[in-house]
């Protein structure tokens, strides 16, 4: 065999070696955009399939000059847009209707969960929040939409402290005397104030004098919210000493337990004074403040 014969079969093996090359690696990006977070293919409007032989063509017809036209065409490599590979936008998943809110928590222990509603309210809440943050606990605030509405800095205060903010409806109102629009319009309200504030919706709500009924269970859930009640109720809306806040408080804890407390819709210096007491001593009793996770 001459010398010019061999170096010619050599070009024509580099050549059926580079065509098979770019043929792989169409075949890699190709099916990296069209598979899906499982991994199992996901094509999707335009996805443009890899390129292959078509029916009947023999094997080795695969290294022609119009075979590699065909599978080399730009559309088949061309990079997509970085957004192809962002994760999607997506919103929790929508909870199912209840029949009767969570009135404890399970499976957390020695845990128990302080709540606070019908705030915020400038005069006491940054107080609870003080508190809160120098024992370096978590708290849940269920907060009315007219109280949030102008004082959405405590709002953001409060997630940036790590509290769950719940929605408590916008005017405090009997929730089973309401029409199902009026109860989705309390709802709907405070949950808009909210995720104006923070950018994300709650995923907790509160009836009103702990007062629900079949309608606000589904509206609570379309809206993707939970319910939770409480435990143990302080009383605090009556008023009352510190001192018997903060007996109620050590008497009622346990495992799991929640307590039931206020931060406006009266005077509430008594919870602040009682708040700064029995926390501590909850904590020395070995119990840990925790918000419930979703």
């Amino acid at each position: 065999m001459k010398k010019d014969e061999t170096t010619t079969g050599r070009r024509s093996l580099l050549r059926l070696a580079a065509a098979l090359g770019a043929t792989t690696a169409v075949g890699v990006f190709a099916t990296d955009r069209m598979t899906g977070p499982d991994g199992t293919p996901a094509a999707g409007p335009g996805a443009t399939p890899p390129a292959g032989p078509a029916a009947g063509t023999p094997p080795g017809a695969a290294a022609g000059p119009q075979a590699q036209a065909a599978r080399l065409r730009p559309s088949a490599y061309r990079l997509q847009p970085m957004t192809g590979y962002a994760p999607p936008a997506f919103r929790k998943a929508i909870p199912p209707v209840r029949t009767r809110p969570f009135l404890h928590l399970t499976g957390v222990g020695r845990s128990m969960v302080l709540t606070f509603d019908d705030g915020p309210d400038p005069r006491y809440t940054p107080d609870i929040l003080a508190t809160l943050r120098r024992h370096g606990c978590r708290a849940m605030f269920f907060v009315c939409g007219e109280m949030a509405v102008g004082r959405q800095d405590l709002l953001k205060q409060m997630a940036e402290d790590g509290h769950v903010v719940g929605n408590h409806s916008w005017s405090h109102p009997l929730v089973p005397k309401l029409r199902p629009s009026r109860i989705r319009q309390e709802l709907g309200s405070t949950s808009d104030v909210i995720e104006q504030a923070l950018g994300t919706p709650p995923l907790w709500y509160r009836a009103p004098y702990g007062a629900w009924n079949r309608h606000s269970f589904e509206i609570g859930a379309e809206l993707g919210m939970e319910p939770l009640a409480w435990t143990v109720d302080t009383l605090d809306w009556q008023e009352p000493p510190a001192s018997s806040i903060v007996r109620r408080v050590l008497d009622g804890a346990g495992p799991g337990v929640v307590v039931l407390n206020h931060d406006a819709g009266g005077n509430r210096s008594h919870t602040v004074a009682a708040l700064r007491r029995y926390l501590p001593e909850l904590l020395d009793a070995g119990y840990s403040i925790t918000v419930p996770r979703r």
